[in-house]
């Protein structure tokens, strides 16, 4: 005993040892466990599991507790429908047994053969519009009837056959008349003769749609039903929606419940496959049951489409919160590595901004700042090595008309191809600098040769004239380049880029598409131009400008026919300035549109003054430039003054130049519609040096052609101009338009028109253009002679 309670007392340290080691190692599983939850990846997913199936959970609950309640709805709203068309039919049914009933006692008690001339006296038959009441006799024949056709024909297969002394309401099987195409009910009772024996029918022919006629599609749906079931199991009536059917038969008992608690049940209706919630109710008194059904998928659409929202709701949330988690769990990781990615965004920020401060965004060339520090150390280096370098500036020539046909997505386009042309045209060394819009300018740094600059700018012109392809659309463009070089025309970057820009100009106005070098008397041009430019902003509002009028003749008598007011501008120091000098300054600087509207208003004044004093009415006709023919307030603008001056608008006419008519058909045909409706007169200018045909001109709604000078001036020595002239004439003869010569200075050219039966024409041979009131006089002196051919 002594030994064991040694051994036992021996190894109890050890089992002690043993337990303590074990709860360390749980306790530090548990520590670990505890701080391993608390760490943020761990923590965060945690709480989202839970809070999902939170989410989850009480999402699943209230969609079931919804569709429930919607369900439990859906069985109320069948039972109260059915209730309230029970008691629609029943007392159908009742009128209709009543009906019966009444002819049955006339026409037993009073020995009436025909007792419904006597009922209709006594307003005791129902509406021939529903019912149709008949009496028929032993032998099957229609004796009388409310609808006169049926008296005297014999009683259908469908008439049900009373058997012995059986005097209750027979309903017969529904079938489908022959006339209409409906389903027809037939209600009958027997007639008894004196001695009992089976005398004829009373019966009642009513559609069986008048059954179902109390569907409410706002109830019911589309898909719900309302029924006339036979106790024989074939329905009488049987509405769906819009369709009406009869005749099907099914299992009576299955749907009728057999005792008087009824409820709704939730099947699938064998006769149309649609599961519904269907109450049936027997007729009291009546071998018929209503049926009532609404589509489940009808009813609970609304709960169902509820329930969606719920789940996209929970579905979005849970989606949330599953992003959140991740994006949480991984901070620590992340925050690393934003802050590596802010250093690196810090300086790629600062490379971008550095290009973008010295390249152009769109085609991406040096952009203005660069090219000038560029041209500033070429210049530097030149001086030093005793060089010459060249700067070529470019301006496209029809790119606005781009922009304006195509969009400006199609002009960026453009510019980008226009961009990697002329970096194709260039050497290494040499630089392309887009300067803004459609200007580029070009550093050709080291000139080997005096012909290096013309090789490369003929080079340039070629490549750019090639056509582009737009948006799918071929497009053609031509640019204008203008050079200057060091140091002969200038030693400094601003000198050298402003006097390429002056060649430019000067290369424009030598008709586009080529290239001028600079000299100093394009300087002295480009200062005339500015100060041109500057006059003529505020020579309206010194009324520097005035009218010239220019007459236009009948071909045959001679007679003034009309005008065309001329603007002529009256320089306080230069004198009077020819309108093909500064006509074309107007237009590009777009004081034309102001400068127009003011010829418009004077013309259309002074031609009401002269009618006024007396004059004959003569038409007045007034050029419009293609900038104002582009205005979008032409229209505006001209039904303002036509309404301020009291001018007649038939005797104004707006002459077009054929070019504009030609570059955008679709848009000219817009505005020219809209002078039409003005009542303006419009001719078409310049014609002639075009390429507008037949078809072409028939589009547009032209009163006048006037032939352009170029083509009558040879017309004695130039066959090519006889024959042209003669087709401009016989081409407004077709278009029954009237043909205006313009430019006739000889004898031999009026009689020429003459010969060919030109039908007006002016020019210097018979008037220059003269100031209003010697043009008056010219008005005056004809009005005193008629016959006077000036």
């Amino acid at each position: 005993m002594a030994i064991q309670r040694a051994s036992v007392m021996t190894s109890a340290p050890g089992i002690v040892h043993r337990e303590s080691a074990q709860a360390d190692v749980t306790n530090n599983l548990f520590r670990r466990g505890f701080d391993l939850a608390r760490e943020a990846y761990v923590l965060v997913p945690l709480l989202a599991a839970l809070l999902l199936s939170l989410i989850w959970s009480g999402t699943l609950y209230l969609i079931k507790v919804e569709q429930a309640r919607a369900q439990q709805a859906i069985a109320e709203a069948s039972l109260e429908i059915g209730a309230t068309y029970e008691a629609q039919i029943l007392r159908a049914m009742r009128e209709i047994d009543q009906t019966l009933k009444l002819v049955k006692y006339t026409y037993e008690s009073e020995r009436e053969s025909n007792p419904l001339p006597t009922l209709e006296a006594r307003g005791l038959l129902p509406s021939p519009y529903l019912f149709d009441v008949s009496v028929v006799d032993a032998s099957g024949r229609v004796i009388a009837s409310t609808q006169p056709s049926e008296a005297g024909s014999r009683m259908g297969q469908a008439e049900p056959k009373p058997l012995g002394a059986d005097t209750a309401l027979s309903i017969s099987r529904p079938w489908k008349s022959p006339a209409t195409g409906e389903w027809k009910l037939r209600f009958s009772r027997r007639f008894d003769g004196s001695d009992g024996a089976f005398s004829g029918v009373a019966r009642v022919d009513v559609d069986a749609a008048y059954f179902v006629s109390s569907y409410d599609t706002s109830k019911l749906g589309n898909h719900g039903l309302l029924g006339l079931l036979g106790i024989d199991g074939i329905f009488r009536a049987r509405r769906s929606g819009e369709e009406i059917s009869a005749g099907d038969q099914i299992d009576y008992a299955a749907v009728v419940p057999d005792t008087e608690n009824t409820q709704a049940v939730r099947a699938i209706n064998a006769w149309d496959g649609v599961q519904r919630y269907t109450s049936a109710r027997q007729l009291y008194d009546f071998p018929l049951a209503v049926i009532v059904g609404l589509s489940e998928d009808e009813q609970l659409a609304a709960v169902n489409q509820q329930a969606r929202i719920y789940l996209w709701r929970a579905a979005g949330g849970s989606l949330g919160l599953v992003l959140l988690a991740g994006l949480l769990a991984r901070m620590s990781w992340q925050l690393v590595q934003s802050r590596l990615r802010a250093g690196e965004a810090k300086i790629a920020y600062a490379e971008s901004v550095e290009y973008l401060a010295y390249h152009d965004g769109l085609t991406t060339l040096p952009n203005r700042s660069l090219f000038s520090k560029l041209l500033s150390q070429s210049i530097s280096e030149a001086r030093r090595y005793h060089r010459q370098l060249a700067v070529l500036f470019l301006d496209l020539d029809r790119f606005k008309q781009v922009n304006d046909t195509l969009g400006h997505d199609a002009g960026d386009q453009l510019l980008k191809e226009v961009a990697q042309r002329l970096k194709a045209c260039l050497r290494a060394s040499d630089t392309v600098a887009r300067m803004g819009g459609d200007e580029f300018v070009i550093l050709l740094p080291e000139l080997s040769e005096d012909n290096d600059v013309t090789t490369t700018a003929q080079k340039i012109l070629g490549a750019i004239a090639r056509p582009f392809n737009l948006q799918g659309q071929e497009f053609r463009v031509t640019a204008s380049v203008g050079i200057s070089v060091f140091p002969q025309d200038g030693l400094d970057e601003q000198t050298l880029k402003k006097n390429a820009d002056i060649a430019m100009y000067q290369a424009k106005q030598c008709g586009k598409n080529n290239f001028q070098f600079y000299c100093a008397k394009l300087n002295a041009d480009s200062l005339e131009r500015l100060t041109l430019e500057l006059s003529l902003r505020h020579a309206l509002e010194r009324n520097e400008f005035q009218l010239h009028y220019q007459a236009k003749r009948d071909i045959r008598s001679g007679q003034i026919t009309g005008m065309e007011a001329l603007l002529r501008w009256n320089h306080p120091d230069l004198g009077l300035v020819a309108p093909m000098q500064f006509i074309p300054v107007a237009e590009e600087t777009g004081l034309i549109v102001p400068i127009g509207k003011w010829v418009l208003e004077t013309a259309c004044r002074q031609n009401v003054a002269w009618q006024r004093q007396g004059l004959p009415r003569l038409g007045v006709a007034v050029n419009l430039t293609a900038r104002q023919f582009a205005d979008e307030n032409l229209l505006a603008d001209l039904a303002g003054i036509l309404a301020e001056t009291g001018m007649d608008a038939r005797l104004l006419e707006l002459e077009i130049a054929e070019r504009l008519l030609m570059q955008d058909v679709k848009r000219a045909l817009s505005v020219l519609t809209g002078l039409k409706h003005l009542q303006v007169r419009i001719a078409i200018d310049d014609f002639g040096i075009g390429y507008s045909s037949l078809s072409a001109l028939e589009q547009f709604p032209l009163d006048v052609i006037k032939i352009d000078r170029s083509c009558i001036c040879d017309t004695s020595s130039v066959s090519e101009d006889k024959a042209l002239t003669e087709a401009i004439i016989a081409m407004g003869r077709t278009l029954s338009l009237t043909v205006v010569a313009q430019g006739v200075e000889t004898k031999e050219q009026a009689d020429f028109l003459r010969d060919n039966a030109c039908d007006e024409f002016q020019g210097f041979y018979f008037n220059k253009p003269v100031p209003a009131d010697q043009f008056k006089a010219l008005l005056d002196a004809q009005a005193a002679d008629p016959s006077l051919d000036t």
